[in-house]
This record gives C-alpha cells, structure tokens and sequence, in this order.
C-alpha cells in the first residue's frame, strides 16, 4: 500500500493529500448518490482494511474505494505477466506492490480532462481547485448550478458532462462490464470528449484493468523505444492486466525524463 499511497500523492489530477503516518485518508462522493464519504485505509499483512463514513451509501463508498484502488481485482496473475515480458518485471520491481489508483469516478475523470484540455496539468489543476467545496469536487447537479467562470467552452462542456453523470453516461459500473473499446466510444458521445478524454475516463475514471491507451502518446513513445514494436502487439503479453503494465511503464518513463532515481526491487 505504501507504494500505491505515494502513486496517489503524486497523481496530479486528483493527487490525494500529503499526510504523515501509514493510514491512507481521503473524502469522495458516493457515484450516483453524490453524497460524502471518508475512507480511511490501512494494510494487514496482505489485507487492505477500508474503515468507512459519512452520508452516503457505505456499501457503495466501499465498492468505490476498491475500484479507485483496483483492490477489486485479482492481482495474483500480475507476477506472471513479469515472467513474459522483462521490461514489465524491471517496472514491477521498481514499484512493488503498486495498483493504479484512479479519478473517485468516471464523472471526476471526465471533468478533469475538460478543465485540462488545452490547459496542461498545472493549470488544469488549478482550475478544479477553484471549483472545490471542502476538498471535494462538486457534484453534478451542484456543476450545473455553478457559476463557470472558465476559459473557453470549458463551462458548456463541463455542464455536458454533469448532464451525462446525472443520466448514467459514466457510470463505472455499466462502463466496467462494456468492452473497453465499445466503452469509449460511448464516453465520446458526451459533448467536449473525444478519443484522448473518453480512454481516461474509462481506463482512470472507471480503472479498467485491462484496456490499452491507444491515444496515449508518452506510453507509445516508451513502448516504441524499449521494444521496438507497435503497443498494439507488445501490450497483447500484459493481458488480463494491459492498464496495470501501461501505467507503470508511464511511471517509470517520467521518473527518467524528470531525471529521478528509478527504485530497484
């Protein structure tokens, strides 16, 4: 869990709070319910214990937890996917432990790569600072209401994508049990979001295990440069877990590229 925990700290589209000692904390909306929860998640042994309150549905916080945790996924073939492919067993020994953390909900997700588009991260970021209430991203009904004061067509596109939350266009549930390809090109149906957007929002928002960022192009870059072949034959040895093995190849291309000592296992 360390290892995930200092994923998430650093993940700048929805980077958890910074805290000391082992407890991973934070306060989400409940998806669908829109009402606030508190997780606080600490390990026992091999065990992920999630200690939950606050308003909403706490059997369906927890359900949320485990999927922006991907602790709803059976990792006990990931060692085997290092067994195939050498550059993945240096990825997972560098990061020990890490299971991609995604956005709360696809509907984060979706209004994240809005308030980023065109914008960069930093920017980006800034722009869903400002729209926050205690530390918690605003719910869709809330974003409709809202005074947007964005650049752009970012406020039509942001109240599109509250439209399509409030309708079930990004439910991670119905999104997960899709084909990742026909799940995209569902999110693409929603106003503002186009291929590069709707990946997000289905491999981080609803953080499928297993899909490939075609419109990702770091991680084609890094594959390119370590393989020699197209992602699309490479990533066919990552399967069931193609998202897990992209993004730790991400992380370790921008801790080289920021010029950071990679971990060794």
């Amino acid at each position: 869990m360390t290892t995930s925990r200092a994923f998430w700290e650093g993940f700048t589209p929805s980077a958890l709070p910074r805290r000391d000692g082992v407890e991973l904390r934070s306060t989400f909306l409940v998806e669908g319910e829109w009402r606030r929860a508190s997780v606080s998640v600490t390990q026992a042994g091999a065990t992920a214990v999630l200690s939950l309150s606050g308003e909403g549905d706490l059997d369906l916080a927890a359900a949320q937890v485990c999927r922006f945790l991907s602790l709803d996924v059976d990792g006990s073939g990931w060692p085997a996917v290092a067994s195939r492919d050498p550059v993945i067993a240096e990825a997972q020994a560098a990061f020990p432990g890490l299971r991609p953390c995604g956005f709360y909900s696809p509907y984060e997700a979706a209004a994240w790569s809005v308030l980023s588009q065109r914008a960069g991260m930093a920017q980006g970021a800034r722009l869903k600072a400002s729209l926050m209430v205690d530390g918690v991203f605003p719910a869709p009904s809330a974003l409709l209401r809202a005074d947007l004061d964005l650049p752009g067509r970012k406020p039509e596109y942001l109240r599109a994508v509250a439209r399509a939350a409030l309708d079930g266009l990004l439910d991670a549930v119905a999104l997960r049990a899709m084909n990742p390809v026909a799940a995209v090109l569902a999110v693409q149906q929603v106003k503002g979001l186009g291929p590069f957007a709707a990946e997000l929002v289905v491999l981080r928002g609803a953080n499928a295990p297993d899909a490939v960022p075609h419109k990702e192009s770091r991680l084609t870059d890094e594959v390119r440069e370590r393989y020699g072949r197209p992602l699309a034959e490479v990533s066919q040895a990552w399967r069931p877990y193609r998202t897990w093995a992209s993004v730790h190849l991400r992380v370790l291309r921008e801790q080289r590229l920021r010029g950071e000592p990679v971990p060794s296992g």
